[in-house]
């Protein structure tokens, strides 16, 4: 796709890296796309700019002096509202699967190694977006026990009080909830993932049943098939 056949966009990225040739490629390549880019030289500039911007997806390095991608991204999670639901994107030179999947725990949505072809980030950065803004075909609440998810919302309250979820987690609940009851194919669930093995799925899962289960070693609502993959079972 050149940059010319670009759909136009309105959507405002965050680029952090310590690496100033990097930044400014990055930060041209993806304004020459059609989005609205700022960038920021580390944790802490990347800190005071999501405290008061608010960004549709965020590109982060890992590797950086004083702040590293996984600190940001776990502080950025820790957060209430808004700021605390912006997908992330992690670069990095490391593609060993641990330091994937270190990168998937702390709530990135998606994990691209150095080198990389521009094209395939610009790809990426737009599937994590189409992910974020899914819907179910058939909305409204689902009832899971002492919770409650909103698919159309993409909200997820337990016992009154409103649950934190990444876009990732998001985006496979809403997976599950187009059809309850019903298994859905692991493979199915990784398409698009950062890992399409499905170990990306499998840690959303894990994380997703200490939000939502009583017990999350014998979940009740978000339950394994085996040899299949997973099904939503609400009340």
């Amino acid at each position: 796709m050149s940059f010319s056949d670009a759909p136009a966009r309105a959507r405002h990225l965050l680029v952090v890296d310590d690496d100033d040739r990097i930044r400014d490629l990055l930060k041209e390549y993806l304004t020459r796309a059609g989005f609205r880019v700022t960038a920021a030289a580390g944790g802490a500039p990347a800190r005071r700019l999501l405290a008061t911007l608010d960004f549709d997806l965020a590109v982060f390095d890992v590797m950086m002096p004083g702040e590293d991608g996984f600190s940001l991204t776990k502080w950025l999670r820790e957060q209430r509202g808004t700021p605390g639901r912006t997908p992330v994107l992690m670069l990095t030179a490391k593609t060993e699967a641990g330091d994937r999947i270190e990168g998937l725990k702390t709530g990135a949505d998606d994990y691209l190694g150095k080198p990389f072809e521009p094209e395939e980030l610009l790809l990426r950065i737009e599937a994590i977006l189409r992910r974020a803004t899914d819907r179910p075909q058939a909305g409204g609440a689902m009832s899971l026990g002492r919770c409650q998810f909103d698919a159309d919302r993409g909200e997820l309250t337990c016992s009154g009080e409103a649950v934190r979820l990444t876009e990732a987690e998001v985006a496979l609940l809403r997976q599950l909830a187009r059809t309850p009851h019903e298994a859905v194919d692991r493979l199915e669930l990784a398409r698009g993932s950062v890992d399409p093995s499905g170990r990306a799925v499998d840690v959303q899962v894990t994380r997703l049943r200490r939000k939502i289960e009583d017990d999350p070693k014998s979940p009740r609502y978000l339950q394994t098939v085996r040899g299949v993959g997973y099904r939503l079972a609400p009340d």
